[in-house]
């Protein structure tokens, strides 16, 4: 059995569980933690199935560790008229 490194982040309206190192886009979602964690593993197991063994990494997961950081990042200043920007959104908007 191969070992697949998981995020798991709680949201106000649940959890949501994602896993490190395996081609294509794979998540699972639920109302507790180990429902989040069974229907990634449940999406896991569906993905091989369908698209095949080569969906894993080659040789170990190039997943180390995972960090969690938080950075501030300044606000976009908005628009509130159209005219700022003759009639269009500012581009930070497109």
């Amino acid at each position: 059995m191969r070992s697949i490194k998981l995020i798991v982040e709680k949201h106000p309206d649940g959890y949501v569980a994602y896993p490190l190192g395996l081609k294509g886009v794979v998540v699972g979602q639920g109302d507790s933690y180990e429902e989040a964690l069974a229907d990634v593993r449940s999406a896991i197991r569906f993905h091989i199935e369908s698209f095949g063994p080569e969906v894993l990494e080659e040789g170990e997961s190039p997943v180390l560790e995972v960090f969690v950081a938080e950075a501030g990042v300044p606000r976009a200043r908005q628009c509130r008229s159209t005219a700022c920007a003759g009639g269009k959104p500012p581009r930070y908007f497109r």
